[in-house]
């Protein structure tokens, strides 16, 4: 059947305009969706701040301390794809709520530990629950608002994903200095309570679809995932490939990848449905998604140890000098989803966002000590607004074409990917400047001869006994400082190409229309039992 010509005005059509799942307040809903997903985004990283605190509290060894992080990682990974099939088995509105309640609990437990077993056992359980809880909150967000307003919608929900990251380390570190490190947990309990009340009052769930659960592709798929995350989590503890540790890591996920690939084409119902994947502007969401999860979270990870032990900046100064990134990401975010409602081409948003986060640390390969706070804020704000720039043009065309039936397995794979691009990218920027530093120290220590200050004699300095020995560590500490700084400008500059060799990619992508009209239109034959305009063209 031809498509009909999209709407021109709303008011025309009210009954094109109409949310999958209505709701009687959406506004609510998406306060109580959006503060759900807003703790669980933040313990990705409140947590990391408390670190040190937890270690001495409860009389950890650092590898033993690591797992903190680690389990919960791996248990986020592993429960996330399954986030469409539960969904559709006990309900969306069951598995939200049941997923925040599980998560304020673990929260509270974590909270109460009192050994490093404890923690990381109540860690992996507080991830497992509230990984259904980012990918549900998209899908809702998506589902329960008309199609004019699921642009807002959808930028609301990415200031959440984008802006906690920030938050984290900042809150975290002043409820540590400020209570101790069980108030990082404690703090997600009345929040969560809220959003949980919330939901309660307001949230709808979809009908429920008897689905048979893929236990094999789920096995494949979680022995991957595992396999990876502990690589990234683990290599540098095991001086990466030269530890056969590393390697085994690298033959079970290569194996499991394999076979998955191959049980996902040939399953008769696969953990995800194979129409996901026929969809290309989706797999090139995928992609870049992964892209964003390198240079955003790499870069947020590097910055907040560079500016406290290099520049000497404390955590309330560190999170002033990063808030600017945080503002620039909302601006950018409600710039875009206006200018796509007006039908721009989304690709033409997205080039531009990789092309300013780009710039953005071009910028900061050339700081130095000496960098001022005012270099540090306009570059984080730039880098703010490309992300902000590349973000809701890259789920809005997503979801543009994906059936509400997709969505809830759409999300949890784009989460997914995310979470992976964080997580290699994390891993690849640390490991990089750990090397880095060693060579930039080996090859700045080698010019520290007799002529290299008119302060010190260096071939002196044996003569001084005591006071030899504390200007050579003097030396060796500004060696350090130098090459700490050189190995950061390194990954700066590494992740700069990244993103600018992105940009000729998104040529690949088909346009779709995003505009307010043509969502409408998708609507109207919706509604009135047609096929669905095809969007992309």
């Amino acid at each position: 059947m031809a498509s009909r010509a999209p709407v021109a005005d709303p008011q025309l059509n009210p009954a094109a305009d109409v949310a999958t799942l209505p709701c009687q307040n959406p506004t609510l809903l998406a306060v109580g969706t959006m503060l759900a997903s807003l703790l669980q985004i933040l313990d990705t990283t409140i947590a990391n701040v408390a670190i040190p605190h937890m270690q001495a509290a409860l009389g950890a060894t650092p590898d033993e301390i690591s797992w903190v992080l680690t389990s919960y990682i791996v248990a986020v990974a592993l429960a996330m794809p399954l986030t469409g099939w539960l969904s559709d088995r006990i309900g969306s509105r069951r598995l939200f709520m049941a997923s925040v309640a599980g998560f304020v609990l673990s929260s509270m437990l974590c909270g109460m530990a009192q050994n490093v077993t404890q923690m990381v056992i109540f860690r992996a359980l507080q991830g497992a629950t509230g990984a259904f809880i980012s990918p549900l909150s998209q899908s809702v967000m998506i589902d329960t608002n008309k199609p004019s307003r699921q642009s807002q919608m959808m930028a609301l929900w990415g200031m959440g994903i984008m802006v906690g990251p920030i938050l984290g380390p900042i809150l975290g570190g002043w409820l540590t200095e400020n209570w101790n490190w069980r108030s990082v947990f404690y703090v997600n309990v009345p929040l969560g309570v809220i959003a949980l009340a919330i939901m309660a009052a307001e949230l709808p769930s979809r009908p429920l679809l008897r689905r048979r659960f893929d236990l094999t592709g789920f096995f494949l798929v979680a022995l991957t995932l595992t396999s990876v995350q502990l690589l990234l989590d683990r290599g540098n503890h095991i001086d990466w490939f030269e530890s056969m540790e590393s390697w085994l890591y690298v033959l079970i996920a290569a194996s499991a990848a394999w076979i998955g690939a191959i049980h996902l084409a040939t399953a008769r119902e696969p953990l995800f449905n194979r129409l996901l994947f026929a969809d290309a502007n989706y797999l090139f969401a995928l992609f870049f998604t992964l892209i964003v999860g390198v240079v955003m979270f790499a870069n947020m990870a590097l910055l907040p140890p560079m500016l406290q032990r290099l520049f000497g900046y404390g955590v309330i100064d560190t999170g002033e000098a990063m808030m600017p990134r945080g503002v620039g990401t909302l601006v950018a975010m409600q710039v875009s989803g206006m200018i796509i409602r007006k039908g721009v081409d989304p690709r033409l948003l997205i080039a531009a966002g990789f092309g300013l986060a780009g710039y953005s640390l071009y910028q900061m390969s050339g700081w130095s000590l000496d960098t001022s706070y005012q270099d540090i804020a306009i570059s984080g704000f730039v880098q703010g607004v490309g992300v902000g720039l590349v973000f809701i043009p890259l789920n809005a065309s997503a979801f543009a074409t994906l059936s509400p039936a997709l969505r809830t397995d759409g999300a949890s794979l784009l989460n997914l990917s995310r979470s992976i691009g964080s997580s290699v990218g994390i891993s690849v920027v640390i490991s990089l400047m750990a090397r880095n530093l060693q060579v930039s120290h080996a090859d700045l220590a080698s010019h520290v001869t007799s002529s290299f200050s008119t302060m010190i004699d260096v071939s002196a300095l044996d003569r001084f006994q005591t006071l030899g020995e504390a200007a050579l560590r003097l030396i060796d500490a500004e060696v350090n400082r130098q090459a700490a700084m050189i190995a950061y400008l390194d990954d700066f500059y590494a992740m700069m190409w990244l993103s600018l060799l992105t940009i000729p990619l998104i040529a690949f992508m088909r346009r779709a229309d995003l505009s307010v009209d043509a969502r409408l239109a998708n609507a109207r034959g919706k509604a009135d039992g047609e096929p669905p305009v095809d969007l992309p063209h």
